[in-house]
């Protein structure tokens, strides 16, 4: 969990140069939080632009090479949870927009415990992005590569970096 856009941003660059693609990343955050980090009209990135689709308002990606983290809402599945006020993104996304309306039965803790996601864990998340978070999270491929974001999320301030 990623308290700003930047660190955010560093940290999928880390997952970026070990080969991760947008897909293979999820990404949670609060409508407010995508319009206090991402609502600059004048200031386009990938994750901005896919947030503001998500969020129903569309926007053409822009071309911002310094635009590291957009990769990873930049994938075709978003979704926008009104009721909830979040925007989600990465294949938590698909599973959600899989498992359609049923799938909040439980709100978004329910959704993350049924992907895998410890319970206490996600009671941290939740809060977490209530509070202006942004949640960032990737299968790792091998040992060495979850060692390696563990490490890398934690130099660019993340909080609450658990593997699973």
């Amino acid at each position: 969990m990623f308290k700003d856009r930047t660190s955010a941003e560093r940290a999928y660059q880390a997952l970026h140069e070990r080969g991760y693609h947008k897909d293979d990343v999820h990404l949670m955050m609060s409508d407010d939080t995508r319009k206090t980090h991402f609502g600059d009209a004048n200031e386009h990135t990938e994750l901005g632009d896919k947030a503001m689709e998500g969020a129903g308002v569309g926007s053409a990606i822009g071309g911002t090479a310094g635009a590291i983290i957009g990769a990873i809402a930049a994938i075709g599945t978003s979704v926008a949870l009104p009721g909830l006020g979040l925007i989600i993104a990465g294949p938590l996304a698909a599973a959600l927009a899989g498992a359609g309306a049923g799938g909040l039965t439980g709100g978004l803790v329910g959704a993350l415990v049924g992907s895998g996601i410890p319970e206490e864990h996600a009671v941290e998340y939740e809060e977490g992005v209530k509070n202006g978070g942004i949640v960032m999270g990737v299968k790792p491929r091998n040992a060495e590569d979850a060692k390696y974001f563990e490490e890398s999320f934690k130099q660019n301030n993340a909080e609450k970096v658990y593997r699973y």
